[in-house]
């Protein structure tokens, strides 16, 4: 089914969105996040702070907004796995999708610094775990509906399609904050690659 390509005003929006959150992140890494005010964004794209609002509903949904718009990409990713895969590879390849964003050329100038300032930021911290975590719980849906589909739907209270969702989410999170302290050695890609290595002979 293809999708239906985005409006005028749509793409308005997002190219918007897209440049405020290209300023708040050049701010947020010279600055810090919490020097960083709401009004200084908006002088830095032309804006009233106002104006600033109507896109984003804080400045933590600047820095934390972007996983919440990969949920649809990396639930296709999942649908689009063969029926017959272990749910751990289809997993991996979920996890994949997420960690792609960080690895394009408009996105990879600010991995590292913008992780940090999330990582060492309890509030920030606490927001993104909480994204995370509806990201496991659709994912858990798909697992669930793919598993309904091949006529092997999983028993009431297994606790399988959650905890094995959960280990390799997990596994992003510990990659996450093993990359961070070897001071972004290497790609945050291979950072998931050892911390799923250290699972998958269990799994």
């Amino acid at each position: 089914m293809e999708e239906k390509p985005l409006g005028l005003r749509e793409r308005t929006r997002q190219m918007v969105k897209a440049e405020i959150t290209d300023a708040a992140k050049r701010l947020f890494v010279e600055r810090g996040f919490e020097a960083t005010t709401i009004d200084d964004i908006a002088a830095a794209v032309g804006m009233s702070q106002r104006s600033v609002f109507r896109y984003f509903a804080s400045k933590e949904e600047i820095i934390l907004g972007k996983l919440g718009l990969v949920v649809d990409d990396a639930l296709a990713v999942l649908r689009a796995r063969p029926a017959d895969e272990s749910l751990w590879t289809s997993l991996r390849h979920v996890v994949d999708a997420l960690v792609s964003v960080s690895a394009t050329a408009s996105e990879r100038e600010f991995v590292e610094p913008i992780q940090r300032l999330v990582f060492e930021s309890e509030p920030l911290l606490a927001g993104y775990v909480q994204k995370l975590q509806r990201v496991q719980d659709a994912v858990v849906d798909v697992v669930m509906e793919r598993a309904q589909g091949r006529g092997e739907p999983y028993e009431v209270g297994d606790p399988a399609p959650r905890a094995l969702t959960a280990a390799m989410f997990g596994c992003l999170v510990a990659a996450q904050f093993s990359w961070l302290a070897s001071g972004a050695e290497g790609t945050l890609g291979e950072a998931v690659d050892r911390a799923v290595a250290t699972i998958s002979p269990a799994v």
